[in-house]
């Protein structure tokens, strides 16, 4: 099973359509294995945004993505990062696919709702920025014991 994570980002919680998103996931059949609330630092977003530094939107994402709380999850499933790349939609809401997050959410390229990882490096990588291992909460669901025949 692959591992992805997800960030819902201020935008999403302040409209408070952060349930909303996060069902799409869950419809889609992905396991969340672990979800937060925090305020990101100054430090924790530079470190998470550090392949745009020096690029000229980086300091306003900076200062967005640290100006409200956001939600960090991480998600497994069959090709999970795939899924949900796909799930979210392309990162300029105008060019989102309807249906997608984005496509049907975000307003800009500034406000547009989430982050997903986009490789199972990155996955990795930005999993371990947000969450301990411990935090990690690999489980086979219960449904699935009484759907196997004894």
């Amino acid at each position: 099973m692959e591992q992805s994570f997800v960030m819902l980002k201020p935008d999403a919680v302040q409209r408070k359509i952060s349930g909303q998103i996060i069902s799409r996931f869950e419809n889609k059949g992905l396991t969340l294995i672990a979800m937060k609330m925090l305020h990101i630092s100054e430090e924790l977003a530079q470190k998470h945004y550090g392949i745009h530094k020096g690029k000229p939107f980086y300091n306003s994402l900076i200062d967005f993505i640290t100006s409200s709380p956001v939600i960090a999850t991480v998600w497994e499933g069959e090709n999970a990062i795939k899924t949900i790349r796909n799930l979210v939609g392309s990162t300029n809401p105008q060019e989102a696919t309807p249906g997608s997050i984005r496509g049907d959410f975000a307003l800009n390229m500034t406000f547009n709702m989430i982050h997903a990882s986009d490789a199972p490096d990155t996955a990795k990588s930005e999993i371990a920025l947000f969450f301990n291992q411990d935090e990690l909460q690999t489980y086979s669901p219960i449904i699935n014991k009484w759907l196997v025949p004894e």
